[in-house]
């Protein structure tokens, strides 16, 4: 499975976007962390020998697809909010913008 965003990428992100209480992002990279999660455990029944190889490897490729999905998803919704792709620091004016709409 190709990684864009590794874990400490996640990782940074979920810290960024909680602290300004911008649930999102981080809801996006918590299910990217599931498919992943999903995939490795696949991987694992396929080395099995008692198992299903063709469950497995439908719901690994399942979840390849869906994490592909998730990464587009993730790498279109920091380019709208305008998040910094190098750093994964979000833009000064989300949180006040977050927070003005609040209000």
């Amino acid at each position: 499975m190709q990684l864009r965003y590794p874990r400490e990428a996640l990782h940074k992100i979920v810290e960024q976007a909680m602290i300004y209480q911008c649930a999102c992002p981080a809801q996006v990279c918590k299910a990217i962390g599931q498919m992943r999660e999903l995939h490795r455990y696949q991987q694992d029944c396929l080395t099995a020998s008692d198992t299903d190889h063709a469950v497995h490897r439908r719901i690994a490729a399942a979840a390849e697809q869906a994490h592909r999905e998730l990464e587009q998803c993730l790498e279109d919704v920091l380019k709208l909010e305008g998040w910094n792709p190098a750093t994964l620091e979000m833009p000064a004016n989300l949180p006040k913008r977050r927070r003005s709409a609040e209000a």
